[in-house]
C-alpha cells in the first residue's frame, strides 16, 4: 500500500512547475488541520500577505548583451560552498506532516547542496540528522534559563553541528486562532473532527501517521533541551516550551561565549537590534518575522531588509527569509544586500506530497528558476546581483 501511494505522488510530481503548485497539492493530500497549521499565521494573516507583496512592490532593471553563457548560480557562506544562495528554513513537527519529514528535507538539501535549517520543535532527534545530513544547521528556541541553555548548546556542539541559528522572536505565545479554527492544537487532542479528517485523507494516514507510530510510537518534541520533551498528545508539552520571556541579550553573550562554531540569530527586523547582534558576536543574521507566524502586522522582511544591510551589511552576514517564492524573490533580496536566503513552507508542502523526491524537485525548479533569471538579468555570478538597478 506505502509503494503504490509513493507511486501516486511520484505522478503527481510531474505537473509541478514552480513551488505554488506544492501548495495545491499539499492542500488536498494533507488533513485540513494539518494544512492550516502550516499555511496560517497570526490573527489576521496580515504580515502573511504582506511578505509576499513585498517583493511584487519591487522591480528588476536587466542588463543585455552580456556574455552569461558561463552563470553559476554557486556561493559561498561562512567559508562552505554552496550550489546556491538559498537554503530550507526551519520548520516545526515536519515529521507530523511528512514521513520522517525533518529526515527527508535535511538529507535532500544535503543532495542538492543547500543549505537545511533543523527546527528546535522536530520530532526526529538531531544526531540522528547530523550523522544523515553533516552540513545540516540546528536552530534553537531558548528559555532564559542558563542550565537549559548549556545543556542544549553542548548537546548541538557534541552531535557535530557547525552553525546554531537561536530564533528571538517569541517571547511569548502568538495567538495563533487559525489554528484553533483548522482544528489544530497543542498538545494535539484525538477528536471525531481528527479522525474524519484521517479516513478522508489516507494517504497521508497510511504512508506518514500510521508508519509513524508503528515504527516510532507517539512522536516527542525530541529537540528543545538536553534532554527529550513530551510527547505531542501530553498535556504539558506547553509548559515544556515555558520562559522564554526571560531570554535576553546577556543570556546571547552567555551563549556566544560558549558555542565556538557558527552562531546565527533569526527574527531581526530591527536595525539596532542588529547592530546589538553584530556587536555581541554574531556570525550572521536572519531578517525574519517568522513567516507572519508572531507579531501580526510586524513589518515584512524585505521591508526591513535595506535599513539592516546598510547597519550591518559590512559588519555580519544578512539573510533572510518570509515569502521567496520564486528565483526573482531571490534575485531581489540579493540585489538589496542579503546573502542568502531561506524558504519555509513551499519546501514542507513537496516533502508532504512527494518525499526526497519532492523536496528535490522544490530545490531544482528555485535554482533553475535563479539561473534562468541570472542570465536575463545580465549576471554571471551571485556576488554580482547587488549591482543590479532596482526600482521600488
Amino acid at each position: 500500500m506505502v509503494s503504490a501511494l509513493s507511486a501516486s505522488a511520484g505522478h503527481r510530481l510531474r505537473d509541478v512547475l514552480s513551488l505554488g503548485d506544492f501548495e495545491l497539492l499539499a492542500k488536498r493530500h494533507l488533513p485540513a488541520p494539518l494544512f492550516g497549521y502550516i499555511a496560517g499565521a497570526s490573527e489576521t494573516n496580515a504580515s502573511l500577505r504582506m511578505n509576499e507583496a513585498a517583493f511584487r512592490e519591487i522591480s528588476l532593471t536587466p542588463r543585455v548583451l552580456r556574455n552569461v553563457s558561463t552563470r553559476t548560480t554557486k556561493t559561498i557562506l561562512f567559508g562552505e560552498e554552496w550550489s546556491a544562495p538559498f537554503g530550507i528554513a526551519p520548520m516545526g513537527i515536519s515529521a507530523l506532516i511528512a514521513y520522517r519529514g525533518d529526515l527527508v528535507l535535511a538529507q535532500a538539501a544535503q543532495d542538492a547542496g543547500i543549505a537545511m535549517i533543523m527546527s528546535g520543535s522536530s520530532l526526529i532527534r538531531l544526531e540522528e540528522i547530523i550523522e544523515a545530513a553533516p552540513r545540516s544547521w540546528f536552530q534553537a528556541y531558548l528559555p532564559g534559563e542558563p542550565d537549559r541553555i548549556d545543556g542544549l548548546i553542548d548537546r548541538v556542539a557534541s552531535a557535530g553541528y557547525k552553525t546554531l541559528v537561536l530564533t528571538v522572536d517569541t517571547a511569548v505565545l502568538a495567538n495563533r486562532e487559525n489554528n484553533i479554527r483548522a482544528g489544530f492544537s497543542t498538545p494535539l487532542r484525538p477528536s471525531l473532527r481528527l479522525a474524519w479528517q484521517g479516513m478522508t485523507h489516507p494517504a497521508w494516514t497510511i504512508g506518514t501517521f500510521a508508519r509513524t507510530i508503528l515504527n516510532y510510537g507517539i512522536p516527542h518534541f525530541e529537540n528543545s533541551y538536553a534532554t527529550r520533551g513530551a510527547p505531542i498528545i501530553a498535556s504539558n508539552v506547553m509548559r515544556d516550551f515555558g520562559k522564554k520571556d526571560h531570554l535576553s541579550w546577556d543570556h546571547f553573550s552567555r551563549i556566544r561565549q560558549r558555542w565556538t562554531g557558527n552562531l546565527v540569530v533569526k527574527g531581526i527586523l530591527h536595525p539596532e537590534d542588529a547592530a546589538i547582534a553584530a556587536e555581541r558576536g554574531a556570525d550572521g543574521i536572519i531578517v525574519s518575522n517568522h513567516g507572519g507566524r508572531q507579531l501580526d502586522g510586524a513589518i515584512a522582511p524585505m521591508k526591513a531588509l535595506p535599513a539592516i544591510v546598510d547597519r550591518v551589511g559590512s559588519e555580519t552576514v544578512v539573510m533572510i527569509d518570509g515569502g521567496i517564492r520564486r528565483g526573482t524573490d531571490i534575485a531581489k533580496a540579493l540585489a538589496i544586500g542579503a546573502k542568502f536566503v531561506f524558504v519555509g513552507r513551499p519546501f514542507l508542502y513537496a516533502a508532504a506530497v512527494g518525499s526526497n523526491n519532492g523536496v528535490a524537485k522544490a530545490a531544482s525548479i528555485l535554482a533553475d528558476e535563479l539561473h534562468r533569471n541570472m542570465g536575463l538579468l545580465g549576471v554571471t555570478e551571485i556576488i554580482e546581483l547587488p549591482s543590479i538597478s532596482i526600482r521600488v
